[in-house]
């Protein structure tokens, strides 16, 4: 151990915290999480502690540590998971596979809210909070948090008495009415205050409900609120847990790779990324996805259905970037630093004209071309400087046109990785409100085919089937109970 690095570590914090064991070229070899970053950290330099060899190793590359300091040890888990994803460092081999990633699942629109643990998130109108790397870590929170706010984990088939569950106080008893549907929204909405971080709130709403309770002489309600208050109280700072995290982006080493290569005049606090979805000009979609500090920040994200089908991508995102530089979506959502378009020249080109359309011609506009991983420049319109040491630097080289820049970078590099990691989001958003879209004007165009079936009894038929195809499996005793006997017998003869 150096002796700079020991009076380093005499400078950490007692906090949870992600840390970033560095290696003598500055590589980032290996990326934990502690509750306590002073204890957590000084074990590696502990030379009595029995290692495994994989931890021998790592310890005798370790030349340099930084860590980042957050409110808890869940957010500690989001910030190794999203960091681990983007570095890939050498020793968290064991940490790669992406579907170890949880998010937490929140029904709370539906009839019967249920909150569960989902491998992957969909746009299904659930509200998803994470990504979490540790689910063991995540699933314990939630045992705690069902204390305070019961909830619904599944809906039992025919089930008509409240589950076991309600008797322990785990669950709202929607069964047999025991909890009101609006009651439990009501809990649902405090437990989803809790894992975003804003418990504080909570407490002093349940407080001033208890209080209220007590001089109505609700002895017995404010007798669970009291309960509740003792149990959120007890939490502390382990199980605050968020789906967002903004950390100190000066120590992110992408970042600082993205500031110096672009010569860029801040660190960028908000990159927005773009793509285009649709099947031949068919259901043409735009996606935009917001990277706050570096982190993926799903509550901006915003979806744009073009105006009209189109064929021609630059078309289409020229007309998607016009959209979102009006006057009114900068109001309400701000400016981007930068602008990481998924595509080359052409894509990048038409998303420029569109930025200086709309007199937005300062704002930075890269491209991420698919086939090599390419960061794509416009030469006079992007509103950057090639910083060349920093290119050389990162082993990179560069072609350039009369127009373009084309800067390639090995593919382990941290900018590249962050790159593609927006790259990647936004074409996963993009095709998937593409396919809710193709869906659901499938089953519109099959449906509104058929002689006697309007706006109002295709409502029916999907509220009680739920899709077209339980629809086609029906029988025409079920048909029946939902539709007039001769236009059950249309919907047989169209489907079957």
């Amino acid at each position: 151990m150096t002796p700079e690095l020991k009076d380093k570590l005499k400078e950490l914090p007692k906090e949870p915290g992600v840390y970033f064991h560095k290696n003598k070229a500055g590589e980032i070899i290996y990326i934990g999480k502690a509750a306590r970053l002073n204890n957590r950290v000084r074990q590696y330099f502990q030379k009595s502690r029995a290692r495994d060899p994989k931890t021998e190793a790592l310890c005798a590359e370790i030349h340099d540590t930084e860590w980042m300091v957050v409110e808890s040890e869940l957010e500690a888990l989001f910030l190794e998971a999203e960091m681990i994803r983007r570095y890939m460092p050498q020793y968290n081999i064991l940490l790669r596979d992406d579907k170890a990633l949880s998010y937490i699942r929140i029904d709370y629109d539906s009839e019967y809210p249920t909150v569960s643990l989902t491998r992957r998130p969909l746009d299904d109108g659930a509200r998803y909070f994470g990504p979490y790397f540790s689910s063991y870590s995540v699933k314990q929170a939630l045992k705690i948090l069902r204390k305070i706010f019961p909830y619904a984990t599944k809906r039992m088939p025919m089930q008509k008495r409240a589950t076991l569950h309600y008797h322990l106080g785990l669950d709202p008893g929607l069964e047999e009415g025991r909890t009101s549907l609006e009651e439990y929204r009501a809990n649902l909405r405090k437990m989803m205050a809790v894992i975003e971080g804003r418990r504080s709130v909570v407490i002093r709403d349940i407080e001033k409900e208890m209080k209220t309770k007590a001089r109505m002489q609700q002895f017995e309600e404010a007798a669970k609120l009291r309960n509740r208050l003792r149990y959120l109280k007890s939490l502390d700072q382990q199980i605050i847990f968020s789906d967002k995290e903004f950390m100190d982006i000066s120590k992110d080493h992408a970042l600082g790779e993205l500031v110096s290569l672009l010569s860029l005049k801040k660190y960028p606090s908000r990159i927005e990324g773009y793509d285009v979805s649709h099947m031949q000009g068919t259901d043409v979609v735009a996606s935009m996805v917001v990277f706050t500090n570096g982190v993926s920040n799903k509550g901006e994200y915003r979806k744009f259905k073009t105006k009209i089908d189109h064929n021609n991508d630059f078309y289409n995102m020229n007309e998607t970037l016009k959209r979102r530089l009006t006057d009114k979506n900068i109001k309400n959502w701000g400016l981007p630093d930068v602008v990481l378009i998924d595509g080359g020249k052409g894509q990048l080109d038409a998303a420029l004209r569109a930025r200086d359309e709309q007199g937005k011609a300062k704002l930075v506009f890269i491209g991420l071309a698919k086939k090599r991983e390419e960061i794509i420049v416009h030469n006079s319109l992007s509103n950057i400087e090639i910083n060349r040491a920093e290119l050389k630097r990162l082993h990179g080289f560069i072609q350039e046109t009369k127009e373009f820049s084309i800067i390639s970078l090995p593919d382990t590099s941290h900018v590249v990785k962050l790159l593609q990691r927006i790259r990647d989001e936004s074409h996963r958003f993009a095709v998937s409100y593409h396919s809710t879209l193709k869906l659901k004007r499938q089953t519109q165009s099959l449906l509104d085919e058929i002689p006697g079936v309007g706006p109002v009894t295709k409502r029916k038929l999907l509220k009680k089937f739920g899709s077209l195809r339980n629809v086609k499996l029906a029988s025409r005793a079920e048909l029946e109970a939902v539709v007039p006997e001769k236009i059950a017998s249309s919907i047989l003869a169209a489907l079957k």
